[in-house]
């Protein structure tokens, strides 16, 4: 039988990606990323739904394209991506805190854990409001 499983999604957010700048979880009740981890997962979750997207299993890239005003870059390429990578893998490894106030948010997950990654990629575009694209694809073996 032939695997029909989606293995790239793209999608897009509006506003500003989170970003991971501590060592504190965004994933922690009353975080100041938390409207963004919320839109991320929002939108995340919308994409996997219309797709029929799985979680990959395997070697993984991310691509991420921030669009914003000319001059108006809020955070480094970093950690724009860690923050990004973070809310987009399985949650379940972070036990060491309460994760019950995001609801069926918790269980959007676009791949297991970062260490998939094989391939991130991040690049600017001008706009007149901020938002972003992500995407997250499978890379085939051997790469």
């Amino acid at each position: 039988m032939q695997d029909t499983r989606a293995l790239a999604l793209t999608f897009e957010v509006s506003g500003l990606p989170p970003v991971k700048t501590e060592a504190l979880s965004i994933f922690a009740a009353g975080h100041r990323q938390a409207t963004r981890v919320r839109t991320l997962l929002q939108a995340a979750l919308a994409a996997a739904q219309r797709t029929g997207w799985t979680p990959l299993p395997g070697p993984i890239e991310v691509d991420l394209v921030l669009r914003c005003p000319p001059g108006h870059r809020t955070s480094d390429a970093s950690t724009l991506l860690g923050g990004v990578c973070e809310v987009l893998q399985d949650k379940k490894r972070v036990s060491s805190i309460g994760l019950a106030h995001l609801g069926v948010l918790v269980d959007v997950a676009l791949y297991d854990d970062d260490r998939q990654i094989r391939r991130l990629s991040y690049h600017e575009e001008p706009a007149e409001e901020f938002s972003y694209q992500v995407r997250v694809a499978a890379v085939p073996t051997g790469v």
